[in-house]
């Protein structure tokens, strides 16, 4: 039993995935956003490989709270993902996770070429981690 966290976004989605016990989430890769049924397929294959049973997709909302076009897109995604996979989708919100990862990978001396490889799924690995600190331990 794993989730998968997904940072959506209009080039590439960054996908992460728990540990079994759901404690920890780890950056997995990156997909291309195909914006077809592709991207999909290869985001339910890593689902089926991982055995996952819940995903959460980033809600990238305004600072006010509200939701524009870019949140607009990623619930659409959701909704296509949420078909595909017949799983429970979750949004949570992802206020400041790229420039968390960005300040993270700059702190850690990561080269600007190599951060714009990587920011998504450490986007995404933020996102999930987040969603699972939320929740109450199971132990």
């Amino acid at each position: 039993m794993r989730i998968m966290g997904i940072d959506y976004g209009d080039r590439h989605i960054g996908v992460a995935v728990s540990d079994e016990l759901m404690l920890t989430a780890q950056g997995l890769t990156t997909v291309r956003n195909s914006g077809d049924d592709r991207m999909l397929n290869d985001i339910a294959k890593l689902a089926d490989q991982y055995g996952v049973t819940e995903v959460v997709v980033g809600l990238p909302k305004n600072m006010n709270g509200s939701i524009g076009p870019r949140g607009r897109l990623a619930e659409e995604f959701a909704d296509a993902l949420r078909e595909k996979l017949q799983l429970p989708v979750t949004m949570w919100d992802e206020r400041l996770t790229t420039a968390a990862a960005q300040r993270t990978l700059i702190e850690a001396d990561v080269s600007r070429k190599k951060r714009k490889v990587v920011i998504d799924q450490m986007a995404a690995t933020l996102i999930l981690q987040n969603y699972m600190d939320s929740k109450p331990t199971k132990r």
